[in-house]
């Protein structure tokens, strides 16, 4: 969506992380014998969204109190989310991105695992870019999104 989000839209935009750990959780008592796959599924879904300065969600966690596996989630998932294109915006190229992932070393994210990703970054974003989504997939997403609009009382 274009502009800012109400109280009640971000909200359910931060449901996502409980929902998702919740799901994952279902599946575990499902499958019946414990899976360690599961069990960091679950932190990831549930904790991606925390900061290392404890302004995250949803539990407001910081440092080392977020699993280790969710704060490298944290950080791929931002600079999925600037690089990607959106259908209300174009992403940032890879060198403004890791600018940006710099800026928030020790704020928003990890410090070790901003450095780690620093130490890769040309193959990181050579993976990125082969992998990134085409006008087609936008156009996928863009259609999806209208018809749903055309679709809702």
């Amino acid at each position: 969506k274009p502009g800012a989000l109400t109280p009640e839209e971000i909200e359910i935009v931060r449901s996502h992380a409980v929902i998702g750990r919740d799901i994952i959780a279902q599946i575990q008592r499902s499958a019946g014998a414990p899976s360690a796959f599961l069990a960091m599924a679950r932190d990831i879904a549930y904790s991606h969204h925390e900061r290392w300065d404890g302004q995250g969600y949803p539990q407001g966690l910081a440092g080392d109190a977020i699993a280790l596996e969710a704060q490298v989630m944290a950080v791929a998932d931002a600079y999925d989310a600037l690089t990607s294109n959106r259908v209300y915006r174009a992403g940032i190229p890879h060198d403004k991105a890791m600018q940006r992932l710099f800026q928030e070393r020790g704020g928003q994210f990890a410090p070790d695992v901003v450095d780690a990703l620093i130490e890769v970054q040309h193959a990181f974003a050579d993976i990125a870019q082969r992998f990134a989504d085409t006008e087609t997939d936008l156009q996928r997403q863009i259609d999806y999104l209208a018809k749903a609009i055309a679709e809702s009382p």
